[in-house]
């Protein structure tokens, strides 16, 4: 496990994603808070300009941004997310995150 797991086990809490990953200047920022079979969440905090560059995933994958704007590229096609909005980044199809705004994301990927 790793140390920015959040455990969850029986504990039951309210708590503000956007306060589970604080901006470092120049990075990305991760924090698993739910590590199951059936897949993962993850919150990010990007600083503005950073990215994560092209890769694909083996699963489907849902981007919510909690604060900021993102630009997603999907199979070559740039999309704007902002604050409020989410998209699904099919499995196997190339994608890239870059902060157009320092911005924060809750990813979901489902196995």
């Amino acid at each position: 496990m790793t140390q920015n797991f959040i455990p969850v086990g029986n504990e039951t809490r309210a708590f503000r994603l956007q306060d589970l990953a604080a901006y470092q200047e120049h990075s990305v920022v991760s924090r698993e808070i739910v590590r199951k079979p059936a897949g993962t969440m993850t919150v990010f905090a990007f600083d503005e300009g950073e990215g994560l560059s092209e890769h694909t995933a083996p699963f489907d994958a849902v981007v919510y941004i909690l604060e900021g704007e993102a630009q997603i590229t999907i199979d070559g096609k740039p999309y704007s997310v902002t604050e409020g909005e989410m998209i699904i980044m099919p499995a196997n199809k190339p994608h890239a995150l870059k902060a157009v705004t320092r911005y924060k994301m809750l990813l979901v990927m489902i196995k």
